[in-house]
């Protein structure tokens, strides 16, 4: 399996597993919190059919890549993206983020800026900032937060199974727009992730990319579902696509977090016609 060395942990080697498939104009997919590379499913074979070079990767803690004790917080996240890009070579490139993906590619901006890159998505992303604080009196109240840290050390497979009714909005897309059995494969792959990630990266949904956001200067293109209840439209999306010069935002209709598998077709959509023109 191919790996990129992003660090070390005493004697062990922190490694960031990849897929890299297709030809074409290289585009990044970045997952979302609990999963891995795999859950960009429904959108690889589209975007290889479309004619692009497809490059997924796991997250520290999560999926195949290592399961360190350190490094869970966004500026080692893009530094970890960073090593990714420069070991692939990858020139002219465009990043898609989803949920804490799109944190990885608003560090990754503010640390690196844009050089090299072409286009930019964010789906259901957390930036620009979730927590409520004076000047961002919208934001979600760091007790919420701090009680979701508390039910992921108490028992974190009980946090996952109600994670994700929430996730894909179970309760009204069950057996229409998701399955029991996708539900379940999402939970695996949770539960295989690194307790400590698990914990650690709640603390990491309420970074401030405010700042970040200021050195985007390249097509960028917001997808959000308008029943989104992990990360919401008007907190997230709706403010990124205005900070952003010339962003464009598409509302998914009664889409949930997870419109990347419910509402797929419509992504997908979106994002070949994008990343095409």
């Amino acid at each position: 399996m191919p790996f990129v060395s992003v660090g070390k942990e005493n004697s062990d080697s922190i490694d960031i597993y990849y897929e890299d498939h297709g030809s074409g104009k290289p585009v990044v997919l970045i997952h979302g919190y609990p999963l891995s590379g795999t859950s960009w499913e429904k959108q690889l074979p589209v975007l290889l059919d479309a004619g692009f070079r497809i490059i997924t990767y796991d997250r520290r803690g999560f999926g195949n890549s290592s399961k360190p004790t350190t490094g869970y917080n966004y500026d080692t996240f893009a530094e970890d993206l960073r090593r990714l890009v420069t070991h692939l070579g990858l020139k002219d490139f465009s990043l898609v983020g989803f949920s804490m993906g799109g944190g990885e590619i608003a560090r990754y901006i503010g640390k690196h800026g844009t050089k090299g890159i072409k286009k930019l998505v964010f789906i259901g992303a957390v930036p620009p900032f979730l927590l409520k604080t004076q000047d961002n009196p919208e934001g979600v109240d760091q007790s919420v937060f701090d009680g979701i840290q508390k039910a992921v050390a108490a028992d974190r497979y009980a946090f996952f199974t109600e994670f994700f009714k929430n996730f894909f909005n179970t309760d009204l897309l069950m057996g229409k727009r998701v399955s029991n059995q996708v539900v379940q494969a999402c939970w695996n792959q949770a539960a295989i992730a690194s307790p400590t990630a698990s914990h650690a990266c709640v603390s990491t949904w309420y970074e401030d990319f405010r700042k970040d956001l200021t050195q985007v200067d390249v097509p960028t293109l917001v997808i959000h579902g308008d029943a989104d209840r992990i990360v919401s439209l008007h907190a997230s999306g709706e403010k990124t696509a205005k900070m952003i010069k010339g962003a464009k935002l598409i509302i998914v209709k009664d889409g949930p977090h997870c419109i990347t598998w419910t509402h797929a077709d419509e992504v997908n959509s979106a994002l070949v016609e994008f990343l095409e023109n």
